[in-house]
């Protein structure tokens, strides 16, 4: 028989040839850590930030911790390097629940597409929704696409429309990112998560740890009741000062929150008034 006339042995599942085991009718989810892409058995396994926090077993932090600071201390690294030449950027927050063709959703397009076409780069955090939207507005506008994602454990990986893509164990470390190379934020409607950096972004600007750096709300709709709350609740009792509400813009309309974090001030109307506040 000539070697033409040989069987070639098909590959398993892991490349190897010789073995009957079919091949997968579908590529099994993956689940990132760090930089790191994991399926299957190898995927089953903890996150770096439950690892973090968890000081269960005596002694252990001794053992364990200061090791670990040098995988923060990398991520560091790398967020900076991967980052520092991306230019003038905005980061877009919103909700990962977002669905395509929604009135948000279509918003956060609007508001990539805008920003690219200004010349500045899009962050987001990388995930589906209006992260997505903002991103994939980023592209279109042919403009500088990122996205940090983060280790969860409903994570979806980065969406299609990150063209530059950082996985991050921790969250302080990526937060850092988002602040660190932005001249500001565009926020739309979201939940836990786009609370935690729209508060986080107002109490650097609060105490003067970030200066010049405008915080865009974009659904008036959706985030009147929370400034109403912290008008009447939280300024009333004395929690906050009346100034504080200044930290924040809201608006409706994307043009003008794009004009807004970028220049700092309303968008003009057609007649060139300003709009009012």
């Amino acid at each position: 028989m000539s070697i033409s006339q040989h069987p070639v042995p098909s590959p398993d599942a892991n490349g190897r040839v010789g073995s009957n085991a079919p091949l997968p009718s579908t590529v099994a989810p993956a689940k990132h850590k760090g930089p790191l892409e994991l399926r299957r058995k190898q995927a089953d396994t903890g996150m770096s930030d439950q690892h973090l926090l968890d000081t269960s077993g005596a002694g252990q932090f001794i053992h364990t911790d200061p090791w670990r600071v040098l995988r923060i201390q990398s991520e560091f690294v790398e967020g900076f390097g991967a980052l520092a030449d991306i230019g003038p950027a905005v980061s877009v927050f919103g909700s990962a629940r977002t669905r395509p063709g929604t009135e948000y959703y279509e918003m956060a397009v609007d508001v990539g597409r805008k920003l690219a076409e200004a010349g500045v780069a899009v962050i987001t955090g990388g995930g589906p929704g209006s992260m997505e939207a903002a991103n994939k507005g980023a592209v279109e506008g042919n403009g500088v696409s990122v996205g940090l994602g983060i280790e969860l454990p409903f994570e979806q990986g980065l969406n299609q429309w990150v063209d530059l893509g950082i996985n991050f164990r921790y969250f302080f470390a990526r937060k850092t990112m988002f602040v660190k190379y932005a001249q500001g934020f565009v926020v739309l409607p979201g939940g836990l998560g786009t609370l935690d950096e729209l508060f986080e972004a107002m109490v650097l600007v609060q105490t003067r740890k970030v200066t010049s750096f405008p915080i865009v709300l974009l659904g008036v709709r959706f985030w009147g009741p929370m400034i109403e709350w912290i008008r009447d609740t939280l300024v009333a009792e004395g929690m906050v000062s009346e100034k504080d509400l200044d930290l924040i813009q809201l608006v409706d309309d994307p043009a003008d929150a794009v004009h807004r974090v970028l220049h700092g001030e309303p968008l003009p109307t057609p007649t060139g008034e300003q709009r009012p506040e």
